[in-house]
């Protein structure tokens, strides 16, 4: 329940008073709100500035019902960090039970009101009066604070009451959780990654655990970063937990009455946590203290160093920012040495990341060399390999990057009857497997190559409608992207990757969920970010557009890409640092280095990838 700040409701002046001094605004809970008549949209909060927090007015004495209503939607959207103020607009049982941290449903609009009863006297009335919530759902934030994204209507009901003793109106019956609107959430809550460690992947000699990025949404203006320790120390999202582990014991959890965490001058953040999580041997609280820098980089990327402490103050491990990622491997900490792309000639050839030159070299080995021609590519993560499709689509090849070596027969081959019904772009997680799928409409199939080798085994994609399109595998290996086409409509689809290694069955994607609902067409896609992809494609009755997404379909705030017609292909890095790079049909492959314009690198070239 709460106010927007779009849609068509009617500004009052004087709603809010601003005191600059303290960095508050009061929002007043008495605006004019019939308790008879058609159906209205609440009166939304101003947007204010990211340094402001907002604070709600509560009730004022002899306020009318429609009062009280319009007071308790706004209390909803201020910073108030228990909603103390909106537990004011309701009675004492009321307010006891009520539990606003247990959902948070996002409208495309502010939650329209209006009366479902009347009392007979509207000063006073034994059976009170009743109000309809409705709106459109967009999206759903659930008590382990993951969003997903949500449709059709919605409505509620809020019943108030005459207090006998003070003869004021209140809330005595409201569905839990809370409701507003989507420029209120997007002001409201912030997207945070949170971080656990993949369950069967490590990489390097030593068995580096993967990082994967859990991601969740808190108040982004009160105490975020507690917030978010508590939630890290909660565990894993239900959707994610079947694939990752946390080194952080069970039970473990911030000291009782610990709020307000924040680093001191020297960017160092102590972090107090109870007995159970004091019970970690050396080795296992490293690996939490890795959780925790990682996740709370999110809120304060300047954090350079955690301090875990246990009960007594007593030292449990402290972890620096270049130890971190020593400890464990995430794809945003790796970047690339080059960008790979297809020339003329449909051979495969690199361009250093660092530095402006657009001169790009053949790689070494069979495909730089022409030993066949190409239609796209995928490049290992150690980037000593490289997998490539025939120019026809029929068949994937596999290749090292070193001079002298040979290319032998295809690993995988499509009998799809056209290069458009055979296989795709071919992808490669941080455990050195490849993943590529094959379209053909007769026996569409999605495979994995252990270690690029080895024969290829069927994934199991339960659930699916329809085809396999195109296929990004993340670099944790426990996500994949995937591009579904079911008849003349397109969907991103994020899956999990679900693993025995024990038994040697085939990997198996389960739980499709979208992570672009509102585009229905999707010519390209990539990994931009541990949790974050790109995507060209086209919006529902719009046109077509390059935007950035979260694997759970919330869309992130800031300005997308800029323009560009006519791209085929996108390629992104998950190290933010590395510049965007996409195919045009009008500009051969291109880039978009930090804070600049489109430039071309290759008018001739195709099919540009990072590695992964």
């Amino acid at each position: 329940m709460g106010a927007d700040r779009e849609g068509g409701v009617r500004r009052r002046s004087g709603r809010a008073v601003a005191y600059a001094a303290c960095g508050a605004v009061l929002l007043a809970g008495c605006a004019s709100m019939p308790d008879s008549g058609d159906l209205r949209d609440v009166e939304s909060t101003p947007r204010q500035d990211t340094g402001v927090r907002v604070f709600a007015m509560p009730p004022a004495e002899g306020a009318r019902p429609g009062e009280i209503m319009q007071g308790f939607l706004e209390a909803l959207t201020s910073d108030d960090p228990q909603y103390d103020t909106a537990r004011k607009y309701l009675t004492e049982k009321a307010a006891a039970s009520w539990q606003p941290d247990e959902s948070a449903t996002v409208l495309a609009n502010g939650p329209s009101v209006a009366p479902a009863t009347q009392p007979r006297d509207r000063e006073a009335s034994d059976n009170g009066v009743t109000y309809l919530l409705s709106g459109s759902r967009v999206a759903a934030v659930d008590a382990e604070q993951a969003y997903a994204p949500a449709h059709g209507s919605y409505e509620a009901s809020v019943h108030m009451t005459k207090d006998p003793k003070s003869g004021q109106w209140r809330i005595d019956g409201l569905p839990q959780g809370v409701v507003m609107g989507r420029t209120d959430f997007q002001r409201n809550y912030t997207s945070v990654n949170k971080y656990y460690f993949a369950s069967t992947a490590t990489v390097g000699a030593t068995g580096q655990p993967v990082a994967v990025a859990d991601p969740v949404f808190v108040r982004g203006k009160v105490d975020p970063m507690t917030q978010v320790v508590r939630s890290l120390l909660d565990g894993p999202s239900r959707w994610l937990g079947p694939v990752v582990r946390s080194s952080f014991p069970t039970g473990s959890a911030l000291q009782k009455g610990v709020t307000g965490l924040a680093p001191d001058d020297q960017n160092r953040l102590t972090v107090p946590l109870n007995a159970k999580a004091a019970q970690a041997g050396p080795a296992k609280c490293t690996e939490m203290a890795t959780q925790l820098l990682f996740t709370l980089r999110n809120l304060m990327p300047t954090l350079e160093s955690v301090e875990l402490r246990g009960p007594g103050g007593h030292a449990l491990c402290d972890l620096g920012e270049g130890r971190a990622d020593a400890v464990a491997w995430h794809a945003s900490g790796q970047r690339p040495d080059y960008l790979y792309y297809l020339d003329g000639k449909h051979r495969l050839e690199r361009l250093p990341t660092t530095g402006a030159t657009t001169s790009a070299a053949p790689v070494p080995g069979p495909l730089g060399d022409g030993a066949k021609d190409l239609r796209s590519v995928a490049v290992a993560r150690d980037e000593q390999t490289a997998a490539g499709v025939s120019a026809d689509g029929r068949g994937l090849y596999v290749a090292s990057l070193a001079a002298g070596g040979s290319l032998g027969p295809a690993v995988v081959t499509s009998q799809g009857l056209t290069p458009d019904n055979r296989l795709t772009t071919p992808s490669w997680d941080a455990r050195g497997d490849l993943w590529v799928a094959d379209r053909d409409p007769r026996d569409p199939k999605l495979y994995v190559l252990a270690q690029g080798a080895g024969k290829p085994e069927r994934v199991n994609v339960p659930g699916l409608h329809g085809r396999i399109r195109d296929v990004r595998v993340a670099a944790d290996g426990v996500r994949v992207a995937l591009v579904v086409t079911d008849g003349d409509k397109e969907s991103l689809r994020i899956g999990r990757i679900e693993r025995d290694d024990k038994s040697g069955a085939a990997p198996t994607v389960v739980e499709l969920r979208p992570a672009a609902p509102d585009l229905e067409q999707v010519t390209a896609m990539s990994w931009a970010g541990d949790s974050r992809l790109v995507a060209v494609g086209l919006e529902q009755g719009g046109v077509h557009q390059m935007r950035y997404i979260q694997v759970d379909g919330s869309t992130l705030d800031g300005p997308a890409p800029a323009a560009l017609s006519g791209v085929k292909a996108i390629a992104a890095s998950e190290d933010e640092r590395a510049p965007l790079v996409a195919y045009s049909e009008d500009d051969g492959v291109v880039r978009l280095p930090s804070g600049a314009q489109w430039q071309k690198v290759d008018k001739d070239g195709t099919a540009p990838v990072y590695p992964g």
